[in-house]
């Protein structure tokens, strides 16, 4: 697997505002950004002509959300077109992002009953290996109202999917197998919020692939549920995984042993959709039930019912499977940085549709952090010049090992992300584990602030 480095001005090479000098802005300030992306665009801008710069550019009206997301998108199908990768998984969700007390912001609704904010549903382009190389999707919203209570339950369930805000699943499934390689297969990864009849009714229709948490006990062909079916069947096979650390549980990463299940069916429409014309009556899925049948005490065993129109013929079919929905923690990591390291949340914009177009910058600046965090665990013998410039790798070699002298030649890019994380006071114990996102981009704040600094020392 070849790979090139997630740089930002050739992110943005082919970027047309029509204005050559709003396109030279919006790259500076994206570097800007990427540097220091815990800062406000105030701060990050280092000095206050550049902040007032950003702000200028903000407002513009040429700015345009779909120029951004456009040119991100085809430098992913760049980077996935680079990387030799035939499968590669479009890793989808919803971000919730609270802007409560930004009453007066125009434009700002309703994320739940309580709380004012933004929607972002995002598609990540991830390798089944867990690198992700970029963006293939994004769409936010922001409700109108609190919550809809015009209609019952049972009439919410009879609306035309089209009518819903769960069609964005579907809808992102049509965008981002736009402009991709007709040699690369991409399979689609959801969790429960995408269990939807109407997307794999969809997917068998347009000849996609997906894996699909699902909570939805279906009737089959047969009369029978379908996950009572595959719950009760003989193990095919067994595979080992790391769960990561839940920070929110207090529970450290660990290595779980895992039991796999799996069948076949043929599943019926929902009694809800029966006067649907337009769906087909029957959709042919596997369900994979991956288990932990010899939990840890005190920690809730796993359980993932895995809905796919994969082909399963052998155990190893299925171990695929489950592998392939391992990334789907990507995208947690993906938000983890949006909201922990961008500060997402503290967006001061007049309004709503500016904060989402700063949303998506982040969003960019996000996967560049993620993308080099994860290159080095599954490429740790790259050199590390393919993401550092000269100056980068040698300041960070001399101030992460306290010396004057750097190295004649680039390191590799694990050890690279081992100096950043000290830079940021990771200690390296046995008991820290490997660094993670969030001591990575506090170690590449540092460094940035070395190199503004290293410009105006004497040489």
């Amino acid at each position: 697997m070849e790979i090139k480095n997630f740089e930002i001005r050739s992110e943005f090479a082919g970027i047309d505002f029509g204005s050559k000098r709003l396109e030279e802005r919006f790259k500076k300030t994206m570097e800007n950004l990427a540097k220091e992306p815990e800062k406000s665009i105030w701060l990050a801008s280092g000095n206050r002509s550049e902040a007032k710069a950003a702000y200028r550019m903000l407002s513009n009206e040429k700015l345009n959300d779909e120029e951004i997301l456009c040119q991100t998108v085809e430098s992913t199908n760049r980077r996935i077109s680079e990387s030799c990768c035939k499968i590669i998984l479009a890793v989808q969700d919803t971000m919730l992002v609270s802007y409560d007390g930004h009453e007066k912001t125009a434009g700002i609704g309703w994320i739940s009953d309580k709380t004012l904010g933004v929607n972002v549903h995002s598609c990540v382009a991830v390798t089944p290996e867990g690198l992700s190389l970029g963006l293939l999707s994004q769409t936010s919203w922001t409700r109108e109202i609190r919550s809809d209570t015009s209609a019952s339950k049972d009439k919410k369930k009879e609306r035309p999917i089209e009518e819903k805000e769960s069609y964005r699943w579907l809808e992102t499934m049509e965008s981002s197998s736009k402009k991709l390689s007709s040699d690369v297969k991409l399979i689609h990864i959801c969790d429960r919020d995408g269990d939807m009849y109407e997307l794999f009714e969809k997917a068998e229709k347009t000849g996609q692939s997906f894996v699909i948490r699902v909570v939805q006990n279906r009737v089959t062909v047969e009369g029978t549920k379908m996950l009572d079916e595959v719950k009760k069947s003989n193990p095919i096979g067994s595979m080992d995984i790391k769960i990561p650390r839940n920070s929110h549980k207090n529970q450290r990463e660990r290595e779980v042993a895992l039991s796999i299940r799996a069948k076949t069916f043929e599943v019926k429409k929902p009694y809800h959709r029966r006067n649907d014309k337009h769906l087909s009556n029957i959709v042919r899925m596997s369900v994979v039930c991956v288990s932990e049948d010899t939990p840890s005490d005190g920690i809730e065993p796993i359980e993932w019912l895995l809905a796919t129109n994969e082909n399963i013929v052998m155990s190893e079919d299925a171990v695929k499977i489950a592998e392939y929905y391992v990334q789907r923690w990507k995208i947690e990591r993906f938000h983890y940085v949006m909201k922990s390291g961008c500060q997402i949340e503290k967006i001061q914009q007049r309004s709503v549709d500016k904060i989402i177009t700063v949303l998506l910058m982040y969003s960019i600046i996000s996967i560049k952090i993620l993308n080099m965090t994860y290159l080095a665990r599954i490429s740790p013998e790259l050199p590390c010049n393919i993401i550092f410039g000269e100056d980068e790798w040698k300041i960070l070699y001399c101030t992460a090992n306290k010396t004057q002298i750097p190295p004649s030649e680039p390191y590799t890019i694990a050890e690279a992300v081992i100096y950043a994380a000290k830079l940021a006071g990771w200690g390296g114990s046995k008991s820290d584990g490997s660094p993670g996102l969030k001591v990575i981009w506090l170690g590449l704040s540092k460094l940035n602030f070395l190199l503004d600094s290293y410009l105006f020392l004497p040489k």
